[in-house]
This record gives C-alpha cells, structure tokens and sequence, in this order.
C-alpha cells in the first residue's frame, strides 16, 4: 500500500514495488489520476493494482482504508506512508482548517495506518513500514513550521516505531529527503534543471530507490543525497539569528 502514489515520488515506489512483484494498493484522493497510474503500472508489469480514493487528510480516513481492506480481504505486507503538502509562508496566514488538514495529513492518518497495518504485521511476524520524513524534521524552519513540525513528528514516531518492531520482524525506516523534483516545488524548467545538475534536488526516482534499499535492508532511517546530510549537519549548527536573518531579507519577505 502507498498512500499519495499518483505522482513524485509515490508514483516512483509504485514502480518500482510492482517490479518486484508485489501487488499494489495506491491510496490518494486524485481519482483519475490514481486510475491512470494503477493502469499503467498494471500493464507494464503484469500485477494487480487497485487504486483506492481517500482523502487522507480527513481525520476517519485511516479507519476507512483499512475497514475497505479488510473487507476485501487484502493483506499489506508493505505500508509506504508518502502522502504529503507543503505549504510555504506563515503560520497565522494560513486558513484554520487548512492547519488541521495538514497535521491530519501528516501525523494522524500515518500514525493511525501504522497502528492498524502495523498490528496485523507483527501477528504475522514479518512486514515492512516506510514513513516519508523530511530534512525539514532536524530543526524548526521559518515560513514552513507546521510543515518541519510535522515532519519532525514522523522522524520520532518512526523511529519509536522501528525500536518497538524490530524483534518481532517488521521493519520500519524513515526517509528524510531534501529538495526533490516533484509538483510540490513551484519551479521552471532552468531552476529545476540547474538544481539537479548541482545536486541540491534529486530526482524521485533516486530517493525512492535509496528509501527501498534502507527499508529492504532493516535500517531505522535514510538520508539520500550527499547535500541533504550536510542541510542536515549544518541544521544543528546554524543558529537562531542566522534564521531570522534570512527571514528578514527583502527577497523572503515579497514571498511571504
């Protein structure tokens, strides 16, 4: 099961689960274009792929998922909890709801998917938990803080998760991307090119591979890219005023 599979990144562990042969659930509440991913993915690699509608930032709708499956009769054996938003520019800009959402989106529904998913893995003694952090979770970042507050909500979670799994056979990873070329950045053709040749963004592909690799393997957490792990060193060591100084400048604040 992958939850936000119809584009990025989610799109690019579908793929490469379905080349593994796993059969596919993909959670989003994009319809159509959930339905045009299972297609594709269903006739390139020969598996059964069932796409299913949730809104995953409504706060029912990890129990609606999982009373679907249930009721179908399928079996998760591996949970990618992907489905994310960013939003950019200040907290008390932001529409109230569209605060709840967000923390709905990021922490109930994976937390409460993990709970139901992750109980039917450990009665079976095997299953795998991939949780989608961000470099975002290492320290707080004006103009986005509910999103790096969330994402440092997983970074905890997941790891908690992955001591209380690991002797029974699930595993569970965190992967904390940094930029990476999918619709949530809102950039042209020359910025994104220039990003990727430079090594800043990666490509969805690349971070989905290295978050599979880390999950496959047993490993509480992953961190692909060589400029996400210094963003993330560097994070620990850069203080407050510096932020805020950023913060302060002309070109931040005419996005604000």
């Amino acid at each position: 099961m992958i939850t936000g599979a119809s584009s990025g990144i989610g799109r690019e562990y579908a793929l490469l689960l379905a080349g593994r042969g796993f059969d596919l659930i993909l959670v989003g509440n994009r319809e159509e274009e959930n339905r045009q991913v299972a297609r594709e993915i269903a006739e390139r690699y020969g598996v059964s792929v069932w796409p299913l509608y949730a809104d995953l930032a409504r706060p029912d709708a990890a129990e609606r998922i999982h009373a679907e499956t249930t009721a179908r009769g399928w079996k998760v054996e591996v949970l990618v909890c992907n489905a994310g938003a960013l939003r950019f520019g200040l907290l008390t800009n932001e529409a109230p709801e569209a605060v709840a959402g967000l923390v709905t989106l990021h922490c109930t529904t994976p937390a409460l998917l993990c709970r139901r998913y992750g109980a039917e893995m450990r009665a079976r003694g095997c299953g795998h938990i991939l949780i989608m952090s961000s470099v975002t979770a290492w320290m707080p970042y004006p103009t986005v803080a509910l999103y790096a507050a969330t994402k440092s909500f997983l970074r905890s979670f997941a790891r908690a998760l992955h001591d209380e799994m690991h002797d029974v056979g699930v595993h569970v990873t965190a992967v904390f991307p940094g930029a990476v070329d999918t619709p949530l950045y809102r950039l042209d053709a020359m910025w994104r090119q220039r990003l990727l040749r430079w090594g800043v963004m990666l490509p969805p592909r690349v971070v989905a591979k290295k978050g599979l690799r880390a999950l496959f393997r047993g490993r509480s957490r992953c961190i692909p890219g060589l400029f996400a792990k210094i963003c993330i060193c560097g994070c620990r060591l850069l203080p407050a005023w510096a932020i805020r100084a950023v913060l302060r400048h002309p070109t931040v604040q005419r996005l604000l």
